[in-house]
């Protein structure tokens, strides 16, 4: 069993020095440059500096030893077996050279007083631990993706200037605004698990004086009138990333922290502009049109390449019956909320109230489809787990070419941290085909019985005198009343939409869902001779038995 990995940065950095192999070819002292560093004093009695020993590279070196320069280049080179690790930073390259030119700079404890910078990142970490205070020239802390949860402040160097704690499960500021380092000049704490009003007044200026940028996206903060209460005090601020907040789908979002940080220069990698302050200004002096709700507009245009059902429907030769009518609609699942129609959809909800349940369940309705496993995409029958999803139905559209659907519905959301979830678990899209079977409503017998007899007593009154008697009987048989079975419906396809990106302050997503091959019906298999015969011999028997007329029984 493989041992476990280490939970503290000291762990952590311990490992990674072992990785770069300061004391081994070509670092560190060995036969390969012991007459450089044999007997060396410095013209003040100290060690040479770094540099001196470059000095030193013309001039003739021992037979089996290496030049600096040539040591050096194995470090550089890509395809050598000595060159530097996958995922090391620059830092790491710069102490490998300086094992090279000067290794007892970087023996044993002393390579703490050389590292300015430091990057352990997805390596397990859990605890920032005071082993750091070692490192007394430490300028930048880079400790992304690992799973630390609190940060003691005690701990971190004072020298400290960078410290990025990105995708961690950092919950709370407490413990790392009790004693900050006063020099920390940029804050990262993106794709944490900081939430609500953060308290103690955290990111003010009484603890980070001198902070020039500050990362806090794609957290869970909802509160943006207090955050930006605290951040105004901060009179070093000039680049700010809240992006992937609740708070950020706040449509006065941008505007109000523009006219709010006058000295803001960069809003979410967005540079704040001249023009753009002046079109948000006075904003901050209206904190009631701060509306705690998000709007998200859903628009469904056109759809193209919906086979025609009527190619695909068979019936026999002699029947007119059941007349079979198409109409598709598209689906899509929203967070519940509040929603504003513009006059399109105002009956879709009644009129497609049943589909609820069956456009919800994925898998189900791909069977009923006849669609395959590999004609389905594995992603969308995955929904949003932490908030409950609505489906809303378009209006039913006929078969063309080309089916308009010129469709829109604005929601408004109260709920910010569901829409969160909503939009970065994406949405299901799904067609719906329903197919309505109409037959003729057939008159009860015993009136039909008294109607004949009377028409048979008109017939021979009136037959000598109207000729044309009996062609409008058969009109009046023709234009006969319809009842209508109960729909049957069933989706064609589904696909998840993204909707990430509108988290990362993009305005607009646009989705092109391509379904696959639709396969709307059974194709039909083309009848033999025998089939025919049979078909055209009991195709009025057929239709009179559906409609149990007892005397063709």
């Amino acid at each position: 069993m493989a041992a476990p990995g280490p939970c503290s940065v000291s762990a952590a950095l311990q490992e990674h020095l072992r990785h770069l192999t300061l004391q081994d070819f070509p670092c560190g002292l060995g036969s390969w440059n012991k007459s450089r560093f044999a007997a060396r004093r410095s013209p003040h009695g100290g060690q040479p500096g770094l540099w001196a020993d470059l000095a030193r590279q013309e001039e003739d070196v021992p037979l089996g030893e290496e030049s600096p320069e040539a040591l050096v280049e194995l470090l550089k080179d890509q395809h050598s077996p000595w060159a530097l690790p996958p995922g090391c930073s620059p830092q790491d390259q710069l102490l490998r050279e300086v094992a090279v030119l000067e290794p007892k700079l970087v023996h044993g404890s002393n390579v703490f007083q050389v590292l300015r910078s430091l990057r352990i990142v997805d390596k397990g970490v859990e605890e920032v631990d005071a082993g750091l205070l070692q490192l007394q020239q430490l300028q930048e802390l880079i400790l992304s993706a690992n799973h630390i949860s609190r940060v003691t402040s005690a701990n971190l160097p004072r020298t400290l200037k960078v410290l990025e704690l990105c995708c961690n499960a950092v919950a709370d500021l407490q413990d790392l605004c009790a004693q900050p380092p006063p020099e920390l000049q940029h804050l990262g704490l993106g794709y944490n698990r900081l939430c609500g009003p953060l308290q103690d007044q955290c990111l003010t200026a009484a603890f980070w004086p001198n902070l020039v940028s500050l990362d806090l996206s794609f957290n869970n903060l909802t509160d943006l009138l207090g955050l930006v209460s605290q951040l105004s005090s901060l009179e070093k601020l000039r680049i700010l990333v809240l992006k992937g907040n609740p708070l950020a789908l706040i449509p006065t979002y941008r505007g109000f922290l523009v006219d709010s940080l006058p000295k803001l220069s960069i809003l979410d990698d967005i540079n704040v502009g001249f023009d753009e302050r002046h079109q948000f200004l006075g904003l901050a002096s209206q904190p009631e049109l701060m509306r705690s709700e998000a709007r998200v507009v859903v628009s469904v245009g056109a759809m193209k390449g919906v086979p025609d059902p009527s190619t695909l429907q068979q019936l026999a030769d002699d029947s007119d019956f059941p007349v079979i009518t198409y109409s598709y609609c598209v689906t899509y699942e929203f967070v519940e909320g509040e929603e504003l129609d513009d006059g399109s959809s105002a009956e879709v909800t009644k009129i497609h109230e049943s589909l609820e349940g069956a456009t919800l369940d994925a898998d189900s309705s791909a069977q009923d489809a006849g669609e395959t496993k590999n004609q389905q995409d594995p992603a969308a029958t995955e929904k949003p787990k932490a908030c409950s999803a609505k489906v809303f139905v378009t209006p039913g559209k006929p078969w063309e070419d080309t089916i308009d659907y010129s469709y829109r519905k604005e929601h408004i959301v109260k709920d910010l941290m569901g829409l969160k979830s909503y939009l970065a678990a994406g949405t299901i899209v799904s067609v719906v085909e329903e197919k309505v079977l109409s037959w003729p409503v057939e008159a009860d017998p015993g009136e039909n019985i008294d109607k004949n007899k009377k028409a048979g007593r008109r017939q021979q009154k009136d037959g000598a005198k109207h000729p044309a008697c009996k062609d409008k009987q058969k009109k009046k048989k023709k234009a006969c009343e319809f009842r209508s079975d109960p729909p049957i419906r069933k989706t064609l396809g589904t696909r998840k939409v993204t909707l990430e990106a509108l988290l990362a302050t993009e305005e607009l997503v646009i989705a092109l869902c391509d379904f696959g091959i639709l396969i709307t019906e059974k194709p039909p298999q083309p009848p033999s001779v025998e089939e025919k015969e049979k078909s055209k011999r009991k195709a009025p028997v057929y239709w009179r038995r559906v409609k149990g007329c007892s005397q063709y029984r």
